[in-house]
């Protein structure tokens, strides 16, 4: 991931070390973070002073974002104001399923 300036002057800054994709910038503006490819939800520290500089990319923790992330234009999760909390579309888990009886015919069993 990169950030650039705008209106686009041609100067850019990799943030992302291995990739990443949905970049939620914290409300202050001093942290960008990113999930990347193995969803992990990423921070890093940045600097918006008189040039841009980042710090290294800190994982936050593992999500379980479900689909393909990036492809539906949308972001799977945002974050508090002050970046210490976050609300996280997560995929369902998978539970198998319990067997359904059906019983047909029961009021006859209740004469019985």
């Amino acid at each position: 991931m990169y950030v650039q300036t705008f209106p686009v002057s041609g100067a850019k800054w990799q943030v992302s070390t291995n990739g990443g994709g949905e970049p939620f910038w914290r409300r202050d503006g001093k942290e960008l973070f990113y999930i990347t490819p193995d969803r992990k939800l990423m921070a890093v520290q940045v600097d918006l002073s008189s040039t841009f500089s980042a710090g290294a990319p800190q994982p936050l923790f593992e999500t379980r974002i479900g689909g393909q992330l990036g492809t539906d234009n949308r972001s799977h999760y945002v974050a508090s104001a002050d970046g210490q909390r976050f609300l996280i579309e997560v995929a369902p888990e998978e539970t198998a399923s319990s067997p359904l009886t059906v019983v047909l015919n029961w009021t006859a069993a209740l004469k019985r």
